[in-house]
């Protein structure tokens, strides 16, 4: 499934619609008058990147790896163009990184060390493409990246889902019952909650799974655990506790494939269309516009309301007195 993307604002700004379908063939690189007829790519060396921290230097059993890109080190380099370069949010080992390589499996995947980072090294050029998490089965949306969808210029151009599978990590020699605290990403420690409520352990959220590991394998903790893949696990040098520890099976993130041109949809396979829109206020408006496509036989898969920033709520006056009500777009 893939997805070409199209934005239409009215210039009251009352009305804006990204309309986003999808393939699986990537488009020819779009050609820019500042850059040379044979496009050059900005990218980021990070391969030549190495962790300078000192606790990694005093730490041998710990493989130094590439910092995760930063806003700070969106710098001009030019790309030789020999794979794909594909940006995901952590550091490695992380589940960002697995659903990169599994849309691109000869990719070279690219930590970047927030969200943020990630849209911006697609449209500064540093990497090709980015494959970022929008909703988990069990976790729900992840508001942050609708956010910053609105706000970036970059075209959806396909999805990939990935079943998560946690492992309670931990470095050698500690068993299960050293434990008395687990890190990980929230949504990680909220998928395994039944789990480590049985266990005993106290909860302490950081920024993704495989940091969690990361931490964990560098300051060699012997009370302190860390939910994370397997993968980190082999990564960080760290022993495997206990693995599928999700409090459900049927775990499954659905990541998105960014990219800064469109891809234009064919007619060989079905694709999936997501629209972005505002509306004034009134009676049954939002009714309206779902009838648009309830008389189409169109069927809506997903619905997600965001506030807006500029007028996150507002009171209004009417014959019952005064209400609150939020102003918000719709995704679908």
């Amino acid at each position: 499934m893939a997805t070409a993307t199209s934005i239409v604002r009215s210039p009251a700004a009352l009305l804006s619609a990204k309309v986003t379908v999808s393939d699986h063939k990537p488009t020819p690189t779009v050609q820019f008058s500042r850059f040379p007829s044979k496009r050059s790519c900005f990218t980021a060396l990070l391969s030549s990147l190495h962790d300078n921290n000192n606790d990694d230097d005093n730490n041998n059993n710990v493989i130094s790896h590439p910092k995760p890109l930063s806003s700070s080190q969106l710098f001009n380099s030019v790309s030789n163009g020999s794979r794909l370069r594909v940006a995901y949010q952590g550091v490695r080992g992380a589940y960002s990184e697995a659903a990169a390589e599994k849309a691109y499996p000869n990719c070279e995947a690219v930590p970047c060390d927030q969200f943020d980072s990630a849209f911006q090294a697609v449209e500064k050029w540093l990497v090709d493409r980015a494959v970022l998490p929008i909703e988990n089965s069990l976790g729900g949306s992840i508001h942050r990246n609708y956010d910053l969808l609105l706000r970036h210029s970059l075209h959806i151009v396909g999805e990939v889902k990935l079943a998560v599978q946690h492992c309670l990590l931990a470095n050698h020699g500690v068993q299960l019952e050293d434990l008395s605290r687990v890190l990980s990403h929230p949504q990680a420690l909220a998928q395994c909650e039944n789990t480590l409520t049985k266990i005993g352990l106290s909860r302490e959220a950081v920024d993704d799974t495989a940091l969690a590991a990361k931490h964990v394998a560098l300051h060699k903790l012997k009370d302190t655990g860390a939910v994370a893949s397997s993968s980190a696990a082999k990564i960080y040098g760290l022993n495997i506790l206990a693995q599928d520890i999700q409090d459900d099976c049927d775990n499954v993130t659905r990541f998105l494939i960014l990219a800064r041109e469109p891809i234009i949809p064919g007619i060989q396979n079905p694709f999936k269309t997501s629209i972005v829109f505002s509306l004034e206020e009134g009676p049954g408006v939002l009714f309206k516009a779902l009838a648009v496509f309830a008389l189409r036989q169109i069927n809506l898969t997903k619905i997600e309301s965001r506030p807006l920033r500029n007028q996150p709520l507002r009171a209004a006056d009417d014959n019952n007195g005064s209400k609150f009500h939020p102003d918000c777009v719709d995704v679908f």
